[in-house]
């Protein structure tokens, strides 16, 4: 399917154009000048440019400013702590590479770690040597691992058990009051 989205065209107050699709009201673009210091440009859709210089001061807080949304955006819409927490962990690993706009693939992580923990049980191998190996695994991979027959009753345990303590419910103490 085509982006069907309307784009216009606005001349902006410093002779350039720039291009706005759909809603999109403000474009923001970074540059180091010349001098070295840190700098933004922000186009508005009304032909209005605004060039800001950093406060070489406040340089750090900028770029930890940065991280934290980088690693929140990375997480945003993982629903499972322990998902997001591998999600981080090969965030960092991938910046640690200098990989910036390497992005995961959609719903590569999501049941991952339930899919670990299952693995390191099932293998008996340490978390490092599991979780490298499972990294290199597609989400296609990931999911036909998580129904094998082999691994499929540990998920089934572990999910059963993660949804009994995140509902704060001692299921064995339910059963036991049938007996």
């Amino acid at each position: 399917m085509a982006d069907e989205r309307q784009v216009e065209v606005v001349k902006m107050t410093d002779g350039s154009s720039r291009e706005f699709a759909g809603k999109r009201k403000m474009i923001k673009e970074s540059f180091v000048m010349d001098d070295g210091a840190l700098a933004v440009t922000l186009y508005f859709r009304n032909g209005e440019v605004r060039n800001l210089v950093l406060n070489s001061k406040l340089v750090t807080k900028f770029a930890l400013h940065g991280a934290e949304q980088k690693y929140g955006d990375e997480v945003s819409g993982v629903e499972d702590i322990d998902d997001m927490i591998l999600a981080i962990d090969e965030l960092h690993e991938r910046l640690g590479k200098g990989e910036w706009g390497v992005k995961r693939e959609a719903s590569g992580i999501s049941g991952t770690s339930v899919l670990l923990r299952a693995l390191i049980e099932s293998t008996g191998k340490d978390v490092g040597t599991v979780k490298n190996w499972l990294s290199a695994k597609t989400p296609a991979q990931k999911a036909a691992l998580r129904k094998s027959s082999t691994l499929l009753p540990i998920i089934q345990r572990l999910e059963a058990n993660k949804v009994s303590k995140a509902a704060n419910v001692d299921t064995d103490s339910l059963l036991s009051e049938l007996n």
